[in-house]
């Protein structure tokens, strides 16, 4: 079974891409949570578990990380393209 990690680092439009963001600037959004990060994996169809004591290797505060277990179809870029529509989709 393959497991994903998805670090909110990855869909934070106030960073840039080297620094961590791997989704465009028109599907990211301003500092989301581990929660609208899990919420929307669940929407999307697969398993979420949150790790909230964790830390992006390139930041000093945990803000935690989501593991999405079970995603064995899609590549990890499709994944966060979904998630980061979904994520953007619960702010409106």
């Amino acid at each position: 079974m393959v497991e994903n990690v998805i670090w909110p680092a990855y869909l934070d439009a106030d960073l840039s891409r080297s620094e961590g963001r791997r989704v465009p600037l028109d599907l990211a959004v301003s500092e989301p949570t581990v929660d609208e990060i899990a919420s929307a994996v669940q929407q999307v169809g697969y398993d979420a578990v949150i790790d909230r004591d964790r830390t992006y290797p390139r930041e000093y505060e945990p803000r935690g990380r989501v593991v999405v277990k079970g995603a064995d179809d899609a590549s990890k870029s499709d994944l966060l393209g979904a998630v980061a529509a979904y994520v953007v989709a619960l702010r409106e």
